[in-house]
């Protein structure tokens, strides 16, 4: 039974590694995490005192790089924490659990929202590029809003999804899992939880047939393009600009659906957990590498706030 007076308390698993490899984990982790917020603070800090990168891709880095750190915030240091507690130990309030979920979820919705605008970014910059070049300022407003809009249309679908789980009355407090999301959540409850899956799968499925289908569609058009005016300069900024993006959906897209997969295979519980850590690491760490080596105008932009810093020195 619960207790109305005094906040529920959950038992998280947290990650279990064996103790001759826990010094190394945690340090990889915490190294990680340091890495990921100075990075992407640095990649927003860079877009906003730049000028020449007030453009839509680079507001669109800019979101991309916010929605690493809040996700790494709310659940790499957790993590770090618990694995300095033995597991009995290792308690966490339930407000504090569904913030945790509300921000993993979150997550997963920007991520794919901010890169299936990128992907149309792309596509109007590449097909149409002289009505793209003349209306910069009214695409940036327009990434803007559509930004607005799609954090705010996941804040309300996100917000539903936890609705579903916290409604139900729990039976059980330990969640066998490194950090909380709404399965854990609802999984804690001995009612029927018909409604919370058919409404975490029709989440799924629309996020990721959404996103899919918009990258496929408007890659699809970017090659005809390519292909019909056989321009070598059409060609060559395709590659350069579209090569970026791709290769970060691709790696958020495999990491995902890796997770979502190991779900079906109980006997791979561990490769999941560990996997769906990965999920939020690995692109965090990847995206700053990825964008300030392979976009020219963020490397020149790097190069030219170093050479001002060894002249006021």
């Amino acid at each position: 039974m619960e207790n109305g007076t005094s906040p529920v308390l959950l038992q998280l698993e947290g990650l279990m590694v064996p103790p001759s490899s826990r010094s190394l984990v945690f340090l990889s982790l915490l190294l990680s995490h340091v890495f990921i917020v100075g990075s992407n603070l640095g990649v927003v800090a860079l877009v906003w005192s730049e000028h020449a990168l007030h453009q839509p891709m680079y507001l669109l880095m800019c979101q991309l790089a916010v929605n690493e750190v809040m996700n790494n915030l709310a659940v790499v240091p957790r993590i770090l924490w618990d694995m300095l507690l033995p597991v009995h130990r290792r308690l966490i309030p339930l407000g504090t659990c569904v913030t945790q979920a509300f921000a993993v979820h979150m997550y997963g919705w920007n991520i794919h929202a901010i890169l299936i605008l990128m992907s149309i970014d792309r596509y109007v910059a590449i097909c149409r590029p002289l009505r793209y070049n003349e209306n910069i300022p009214i695409m940036s407003k327009w990434v803007m809003l559509m930004t607005v809009f799609s954090w705010g249309l996941g804040f309300l679908l996100v917000s539903g999804l936890l609705g579903l789980s916290l409604r139900l009355t729990r039976c059980r407090f330990f969640i066998p899992a490194p950090y909380c999301s709404n399965a854990s959540l609802f999984r804690l409850s001995c009612q029927n939880t018909f409604i919370n899956n058919v409404y975490g799968i029709t989440f799924t499925v629309v996020l990721l047939t959404g996103s899919i289908g918009s990258v496929v569609l408007t890659y699809g058009f970017i090659t005809v393009a390519c292909l019909t005016t056989r321009s070598r300069s059409l060609n060559r900024k395709a590659l350069q600009t579209c090569s970026t993006h791709l290769l970060l959906y691709l790696i958020v897209l495999f990491s995902g659906l890796s997770v979502i997969a190991l779900h079906r295979y109980p006997e791979y519980e561990e490769y999941r957990k560990m996997t769906s850590i990965l999920y939020n690491v690995i692109p965090a760490v990847l995206n700053p590498f990825i964008y300030a080596f392979q976009c020219r105008e963020i490397y020149q932009s790097l190069r030219r706030v170093f050479k001002r810093l060894r002249i006021d020195k």
